[in-house]
C-alpha cells in the first residue's frame, strides 16, 4: 500500500479535482484506491456523494470527524468502520478489477485542530509530552497499519490548505507528498515554506521516536516530496502561455520541490460540473482528448514513482 498526501497551502489550485481524477484513473487501471478526505470543505466527499446522501448516510456516524473527535483519535471507532464504497463510480469501474473507496470528511472537522492541540498539553512530564506528541501525530499512520487496509494499493489523502494537526497526521502517515499548484505567484509562494514545515515535523517526530521516553510502537517517518504538478494550466497554440511558463521555470530552478513533467490544463468543459453525478470527469470522458491524455500521463508518472504497475486485470 502506498500513501500519498495531496496538499498546498493555497486553496483553489484544483487539489480536490486532481485527487478525485487521479484516484479514478488509477482505479480504472485495476488498482484498489482509498480516498481519505481531510479537508473540512468536504469537496472530495461531495465529488462522490450528493449532499443529501451525505446527510442521510454519513454525516452523523461515518465521517473522519467522529474518528478524530474521540478522547484520543480512533479510541471510540476504528478507522476501517468509516470506509464507504460510492456506488455510482464503482458501477462505472465494474470489469476493470479496480475500485474506489472513501472516508468522508465533515464540515465540523475545522474545529478538530483546536481540540487536538489541547490534548498535546495533557501531560506533566517531558517523557509523557513526547509520547503524547507521537501518539497524536502518528495516530493516522498507526490506524492505516491495520490489516484491513492491506487490501488497498493506493491511499490518496486530500489535505486542508493549512499545516494544522490534522494535516500533520496526514504527513506523518504518508510516504510521498504531491503538491498541486497553479502557475502563478500566490500558488507557488509557499512551496519552500511547506518544505520547511514538513522537514521540521519529520525531525521533531523522529527525535522523539529515538528519545528514551519515546513510544516503542512508533517508527521514524520519512515522507518525501513526489513533486509539484501544475494544474489549471492555460494553453495557447498547443503551448503553455508565456506568463505561466515563466512561473513553472522559476519553480523548476529555485524550489526545493521537484516539478513533475505532467501538467493538467484548465478545462471547464471537463471539470465545471465536478461532483454533480458522483463520477470523476476522467471516467465520464467519451474519447481520448488532450485532458484525458494529460491525466493518463500524470497517472503514469505518479504510479511509476510509487512502483505501482496499475494493471491488475
Amino acid at each position: 500500500m502506498r500513501v500519498v498526501a495531496v496538499m498546498n497551502y493555497k486553496g483553489g489550485v484544483g487539489k480536490t479535482t486532481l485527487t478525485a481524477n487521479l484516484g479514478a484513473v488509477a482505479a480504472s487501471r485495476g488498482l484498489r484506491v482509498l480516498l481519505l478526505d481531510l479537508d473540512p470543505q468536504t469537496n472530495l466527499t461531495f465529488s462522490f456523494f450528493s449532499i443529501d446522501d451525505w446527510h442521510e448516510r454519513l454525516a452523523d456516524s461515518r465521517t473522519i470527524k467522529q474518528w478524530y473527535g474521540a478522547e484520543l483519535p480512533g479510541r471510540d471507532i476504528p478507522l476501517s468502520h468509516l470506509v464507504v464504497s460510492p456506488e455510482r463510480v464503482n458501477d462505472v469501474l465494474a470489469g476493470t478489477g479496480g475500485r474506489i473507496d472513501l472516508i468522508s470528511s465533515h464540515l465540523g472537522l475545522i474545529d478538530i485542530d483546536l481540540e487536538l492541540a489541547a490534548l498535546l498539553g495533557g501531560t506533566t512530564t517531558l517523557d509523557g509530552s513526547k509520547r503524547r506528541f507521537l501518539d497524536l501525530h502518528g495516530c493516522l499512520r498507526q490506524a492505516l497499519q491495520d490489516g484491513f487496509f492491506a487490501e488497498y494499493d493506493l491511499v490518496l489523502i486530500d489535505c486542508a490548505p493549512n499545516f494544522g494537526l490534522v494535516t500533520k497526521t496526514a504527513i506523518a502517515a504518508s510516504e510521498r507528498i504531491l503538491v498541486p499548484a497553479k502557475a502563478d505567484y500566490l500558488s507557488t509562494l509557499g512551496l519552500d515554506y511547506l518544505v520547511g514545515n514538513c522537514t521540521g515535523l519529520v525531525q521533531q517526530f523522529n527525535d522523539f521516536v529515538h528519545h528514551k521516553g519515546g513510544g516503542r510502537e512508533h517508527e521514524p517517518i520519512e515522507p518525501e516530496f513526489l513533486g509539484v504538478v501544475f494544474t489549471m494550466v492555460q494553453i495557447y497554440s498547443q503551448q503553455v502561455t508565456a506568463a505561466q511558463h515563466g512561473y513553472i521555470q522559476e519553480v523548476q530552478v529555485n524550489s526545493q520541490v521537484p516539478v513533475l513533467k505532467s501538467h493538467i490544463r484548465n478545462s471547464p468543459r471537463h471539470f465545471g460540473d465536478a461532483g454533480e453525478n458522483g463520477v470523476p470527469a476522467m471516467l465520464r470522458a467519451t474519447g481520448r482528448d488532450e485532458v484525458v491524455r494529460e491525466f493518463d500521463e500524470l497517472a503514469d508518472e505518479v504510479l511509476s514513482a510509487l512502483s505501482l504497475s496499475g494493471d491488475r486485470r
